[in-house]
């Protein structure tokens, strides 16, 4: 795509250590321009943190030195924050090109900007967050079936009580996204000796084996798996096809006592039906990563329910998170400045969102 002589300019808009500001500029060699100036970015609140603190704010002179890194760029790290709807960014950089973002669902933040119909490149974190968020889903499961509240609460009571508990060697897990995070969730699940079920586009044999679960279900069958399922697991992208996906008809076919998790997308759950659900025993248990409202209001029922685990959306977080998405980058670094569009990694579909 770039001429032999033609310099590109690649912008990082979030933060990122400098170790790997350095993997950059180094795949990129003489080929490129790679503008990183910390001042610009929010101080960060854990590792991997793309967002920064809240209350960060540039002065006008800041903004503006930044605005201007925009509108030299041929490439980006990441989506600006607040970047202008309705194709508004292509407005203020001109040259881009290419966009490569840090996390997997950005389906909903490319329409928001208006850039569904445009040319623009878009490749994402797709399958960073795969293990982080699998071993999250066994962490919930693991919990509720060794009865984890139980120990602590006898061990503060000094109460040497023993029973009998459940364990996961025999149930059925219903995956609704069997993409690279669905498909580790069923590798893992395979060790415990669990039968895996999925809801998928494409249902034959072949595929459900490709994907490693037992059976495959399509969409107007989503009951049908759910009324199977002792577990269930959320792990798909925000659509128009998922809004509101599990809503109180997807509860009432679920087996009384399911436990349910959800790494996709708040906008995929009817959130009062969830609370409803989690009220009655219909789900014995819950483990949250994402809401509807982020940060989670104080007042949501969510909180105090007993039977309902909270992650603040970091179940995807962990330390190796930059390391692995520098690594996408520079892969598709190397392919785009080569002219191999077909070869680089993660191309979000904009029209499908995904």
């Amino acid at each position: 795509m770039a001429g032999e002589q033609e310099r590109l300019t690649i912008f990082i808009t979030s933060p990122l250590e400098v170790e790997h500001v350095e993997r950059i500029r180094a795949t990129g060699g003489e080929r490129v321009e790679v503008i990183y100036d910390p001042e610009l970015l929010p101080p960060t609140r854990y590792v991997a943190d793309h967002d920064g603190r809240e209350d960060f704010r540039r002065s006008p002179e800041q903004q503006a030195r930044f605005d201007s890194y925009v509108a030299r760029a041929d490439i980006l790290w990441d989506f600006p924050k607040n970047a202008p709807p309705g194709g508004g960014l292509l407005q203020r950089a001109p040259r881009l090109k290419w966009v490569q973002t840090t996390s997997a669902g950005v389906g909903q933040l490319v329409a928001r900007l208006g850039l569904q119909e445009s040319d623009l490149l878009v490749t994402t974190a797709s399958g960073v967050h795969a293990r982080p968020l699998a071993e999250f889903v066994f962490l919930a499961l693991l919990m509720h079936v060794k009865e984890l509240p139980r120990l602590q609460a006898d061990q503060r009571a000094h109460r040497w009580q023993r029973f009998a508990s459940d364990e996961l060697s025999g149930k059925t897990l219903a995956i609704v996204g069997p993409g690279k995070i669905g498909r580790e969730v069923a590798r893992i699940a395979r060790c415990f000796d669990m039968r895996v079920l999925a809801m998928g586009r494409t249902t034959t044999p072949e595929r459900a084996a490709a994907l490693g679960v037992d059976q495959l279900y399509p969409r107007e069958r989503l009951g049908e798996m759910l009324a199977a399922a002792d577990a269930v697991v959320l792990c798909c992208p925000h659509t128009p096809e998922t809004e509101n996906l599990i809503d109180r008809d997807a509860f009432a076919a679920m087996k009384d006592g399911v436990v349910f998790i959800n790494i996709a997308r708040g906008q995929v759950v009817d959130e009062d039906a969830l609370i409803d659900a989690l009220r009655s025993g219909k789900i014995a248990f819950a483990a949250l990563d994402v809401f509807r409202t982020e940060p989670l209001p104080p007042d949501s029922p969510l909180w105090d329910l007993p039977n309902v685990l909270i992650n603040p959306h970091s179940a995807s977080t962990a330390y190796s998170e930059n390391r692995r998405i520098t690594d996408i980058f520079c892969h598709n670094l190397t392919c785009f400045l080569d002219g191999r569009i077909s070869e680089m990694w993660n191309v979000l579909d904009k029209r499908r969102m995904y």
